[in-house]
């Protein structure tokens, strides 16, 4: 991509972008070579760049955009951009978890998470590693940077199918909870009884129009990092709850022991297995919201990035874990591909229909929280690819945007007819793209362009591009297969 601005050397004393008109003043590092950015040595962001180890220096300070280390004053602190992360991973995803679980068993699906989720912190630093060796600002700048423009516009709609086919399930979960499904009642229904306000697709409009278009509409995701830590607070509270609830039926002897590995007796549950290997590695998948959230923080360095990174990663494995066991526990083989539609009925403890409202409510008020920070790089991602990534801001712009999502959005969760159908096709695809083959691509491209990845780190980007290919192949055949079998 050319632009008009060229990076001053690492020796100025402020790091600024400054046009090539005033290429005069100050020397550039940095070149470009067919295209993709090149940057020198002295440009590299880890110290371990210099000599292929480890250690840190003066180049862990190198920042993602142009004000240097201290950023704006408005810019969010490294608890603010943790939640606004762990936001962007803690979504409709935990609530499959316990039906991958019962797919998976107790042991492989808790190796599962903890082994995805160190994964995806790896390849997270390997997006932010790159993004500021390359001074990219978004996703699809860094994939444009490194692999050229055709890969870039795949990278974009990689995250417009993924981020709308995640807020496509938002609302359906959102529907199932309120209206209810065929198998069970919703809290609505509950409450006050069936009605025309127990409609399906007219709750899901309230919803949509009275609480997440406002919150859409807002145009910095900074401004969404108290949303998030209260949406993140509420996660908390439905893993907490489920967590007693559990522990109570298996202190009384009503929780049988549960299955500790995979289930190969027959064809289906094999299928199943095949399925569910995407789903569980997309459920880390927020590698579209690290550049905007990186870009808002008051001190902009990969150091920081990577802190958040992983105090983001531990708190989501933890809540991950205790979600899935939990399920699985309380419902066995009865768990749902949306945990939250088990909570329906008597759980066999005292105040049992209290704890479900509890359960239920709180974490719609959590997906309706979770929501715009993921609206949010949809939003921009389309933005960039039909206005390009230089194009003015505009209020009346992310409005009319916002608008349209929103209607596209409300439109698909009215067709697609439950969450696990959604997951395991974008967990095969979209998801693995994003999270995997995207950032080990970029890893080993820039490295052939001067980046010098250590040994360790070159065969690992290669081992995540090929375990990334690997299972959406597994996962695209399961599907089909399913599909198949569904029919026949």
């Amino acid at each position: 991509m050319n632009t008009n601005y060229s990076a001053l050397p690492l020796t100025s004393p402020s790091i600024e972008l400054q046009s090539n008109g005033a290429k005069s003043s100050a020397a550039t590092n940095g070149v470009v070579l067919n295209g993709h950015a090149k940057i020198s040595k002295q440009d590299s962001f880890l110290g371990e760049l210099e000599n292929g180890g480890g250690g840190g220096g003066e180049h862990d300070e190198l920042p993602l955009i142009g004000d240097g280390p201290a950023g704006p004053p408005e810019g969010s602190s490294v608890p603010a951009a943790v939640f606004n992360l762990a936001t962007s991973i803690i979504g409709a995803g935990i609530m499959a978890l316990p039906a991958t679980m019962k797919v998976l068993g107790v042991a492989v699906g808790l190796v599962s998470i903890l082994v995805m989720g160190v994964l995806s912190e790896i390849t997270i630093e390997l997006l932010v590693r790159f993004s500021a060796y390359c001074r990219a600002l978004s996703y699809g700048e860094v994939v444009h940077r490194a692999l050229g423009r055709p890969a870039s516009i795949v990278a974009q709609m990689c995250v417009i199918i993924n981020n709308a086919g995640v807020l496509v399930v938002y609302l359906i979960i959102i529907g199932d909870v309120m209206s209810g499904s065929l198998k069970h009642i919703g809290v609505m229904d509950q409450l006050i009884g069936h009605g025309e306000w127990d409609n399906r697709k007219l709750l899901i409009l309230v919803v949509l129009v009275i609480f997440l278009a406002p919150l859409c509409a807002l145009e910095k995701i900074d401004s969404l990092s108290v949303s998030s830590a209260a949406s993140v607070a509420l996660a908390v509270v439905f893993v907490v709850v489920s967590c007693i609830i559990a522990l109570i039926k298996f202190a009384e002897g009503k929780i049988s022991m549960p299955r500790m590995g995979p289930d190969f007796s027959s064809r289906a549950a094999m299928l199943d297995l095949l399925v569910v290997i995407p789903i569980m590695t997309n459920a880390y998948i927020c590698h579209f919201n690290v550049q905007p959230i990186y870009n808002e923080l008051k001190e902009k360095t990969p150091q920081n990035m990577y802190k958040v990174g992983r105090i983001s990663t531990v708190l989501c494995v933890v809540v991950y874990a205790l979600t899935a066991v939990s399920g699985y526990l309380l419902f066995g083989n009865d768990t749902e591909s949306d945990v939250l539609t088990n909570f329906d009925k008597d759980l066999g403890i005292k105040f049992s229909s209290v704890l479900n409202y509890i359960v239920r409510i709180g974490y719609v008020i959590h997906l309706i929280l979770v929501f715009p920070v993921v609206h949010f790089s949809l939003r921009q991602t389309v933005d960039s690819l039909i206005f390009g990534e230089l194009a003015t801001p505009s209020r009346k712009k992310t409005l009319t945007l916002t608008v349209v999502l929103l209607a596209l959005i409300y439109l698909g969760s009215t067709m697609i007819p439950n969450i696990w159908m959604a997951f395991k096709f974008t967990g095969a695809t979209t998801g693995l793209a994003l999270g995997f083959m995207f950032p080990a691509l970029v890893a080993l491209r820039l490295d052939k362009e001067g980046s010098r990845l250590g040994h360790g780190e070159r065969l690992l980007s290669l081992g995540l591009l090929g375990l990334s290919i690997a299972v959406s192949v597994i996962g695209v055949v399961g599907n089909v297969y399913t599909l198949k079998s569904n029919s026949e």
